[in-house]
């Protein structure tokens, strides 16, 4: 693994804490909208404790962002417009929704900025991999989409249709990130492998 160049890499560094601080930020906003959706007050805690921790992530990588001398809202900024369409053109309409999103489509992204995050200098790469760790959602999200399939067999064939259509617009919207700031480039790493996709829409329906 080589890591970035110090010059060469710095604007990069800044680009990645920028996209992940503004995807922690909307992530927190989503989960507190979908806490209010859960059928269970079980289910509503669970996820408003994972709005929690993305804002903590949230507050880690702005806190880092200034330490290297950036503006965090700037550097937040341009990437507003590419994940407020990605969420746009997927927002959930129910709670299972909600949480297929959050497994497949969010998790598709983490993996990608994860790879990313592997070329980055330390204290860097530690930081975006602690904040990219998972909340404990993954395991949530998979055991209420496996019993509300259970209880109701109808459910599998809808949600599948949705985790579909989640992965290829969440590896569209990475790439259009990558695609689009061309300072991310210089991190030499490559989307997530079609056996991870396959991994993450498997799982719902083991």
């Amino acid at each position: 693994m080589t890591a970035v160049d110090e010059g060469t890499g710095h604007r990069a560094v800044i680009d990645l804490l920028g996209v992940l601080a503004y995807a922690e930020l909307t992530a927190f906003d989503r989960l507190a909208e979908d806490a209010r959706l859960a059928p269970t007050l079980d289910g509503r805690a669970a996820v408003a404790g994972m709005a929690v921790a993305e804002l903590g992530h949230f507050t880690r990588l702005r806190d880092r962002l200034t330490e290297l001398g950036a503006d965090p809202a700037g550097a937040m900024t341009p990437f507003v417009r590419a994940l407020d369409t990605f969420h746009e053109s997927t927002r959930p309409s129910t709670w299972l929704e909600g949480l297929v999103k959050a497994y497949v489509g969010d998790g598709l992204a983490a993996d990608f900025y994860r790879e990313i995050g592997e070329f980055l200098p330390e204290p860097d790469r530690a930081l975006v991999l602690e904040v990219l760790a998972d909340t404990g959602h993954s395991d949530f999200a998979v055991r209420e989409v496996r019993a509300a399939i259970e209880a109701d067999r109808k459910v599998a064939g809808r949600l599948a249709l949705w985790g579909r259509r989640l992965v290829g617009e969440a590896m569209s919207q990475s790439q259009a990130v990558i695609a689009e700031h061309d300072q991310l480039a210089v991190l030499p790493a490559l989307p997530a492998a079609p056996h991870v996709k396959h991994a993450r829409t498997e799982r719902i329906g083991e």
